[in-house]
């Protein structure tokens, strides 16, 4: 059977941090192959006890495994969890967040269609995560377009699932502190037109806890993203 690891960075997410294991470890349960399928996450140098919780809930949940690392931010810490899933040869990787915002039920689609596809990522057409977020995303994939040249309907979602061959084929092509990788990630795949089909995903409010990143780390985080992207471009043939 196919082996599956689920990477989730979390960071100070001690008041979701349960919620997420209970919702997403039956997953890990029901896909667990030959006993080397897991549930990953990776706590980026919380100032809470998130990662205390995680190691308590992992004593009676074997397929569970808390990794810590410095702070770093989401997009690093994301490119750490990948690595992490590579090294252990896990045959699919899948990817969502630690907020509460994606939909654990919505995960057997996509894993039926692993095998038809190189990657499956979900399209979040109605969100319910703030009016400033939505224009972001609609902003960025306007400058993907531009850049790239690829239509995308969402670069970014936290709601994938990708062959481990090829998230190791093109993870290299960013340095390990990259802000996007999803979204540098999701264009590689398009724009060198790899097998990928999106589907329409619910994507809820944040369910608990503090949102660390604010319009202003928004702005300033696609800033640097324009020059990332003009970067990645030259050398995207690479």
């Amino acid at each position: 059977m196919d082996s599956l690891y689920i990477v989730v960075p979390a960071y100070n997410e001690s008041q979701n941090i349960k919620s997420l294991i209970d919702d997403w470890y039956p997953v890990i349960a029901q896909h667990d192959g030959n006993g080397d399928s897991r549930l990953v996450v990776i706590n980026d140098g919380s100032t809470d006890n998130t990662y205390d919780v995680l190691c308590s809930l992992a004593q009676d949940k074997p397929q569970l495994q808390p990794l810590t690392k410095p702070n770093g931010g989401h997009g690093p810490t994301l490119i750490y969890g990948y690595k992490y899933a590579i090294d252990h040869d896990a045959d699919f990787v899948f990817q969502t967040d630690s907020d509460g915002q994606t939909n654990p039920a919505e995960f057997e689609q996509f894993w039926q269609l692993r095998d038809e596809y190189d990657a499956v990522i979900g399209n979040r057409a109605h969100r319910e995560d703030g009016l400033s977020r939505v224009l972001v995303e609609r902003v960025l994939l306007i400058i993907l377009r531009l850049a790239f040249g690829v239509k995308l309907p969402d670069s970014n979602a936290p709601f994938r699932l990708m062959k481990r061959d090829l998230l190791a084929k093109y993870l290299p092509k960013m340095p390990d502190d990259y802000n996007l990788p999803n979204v540098m990630l999701t264009t590689y795949f398009a724009y060198f037109h790899e097998k990928v089909k999106f589907i329409e995903i619910t994507f809820k409010p944040r369910q608990a806890g503090k949102n660390s990143i604010n319009l202003r780390k928004i702005v300033g985080i696609g800033w640097k993203a324009v020059g990332d992207f003009v970067s990645l471009r030259k050398h995207i043939n690479d």
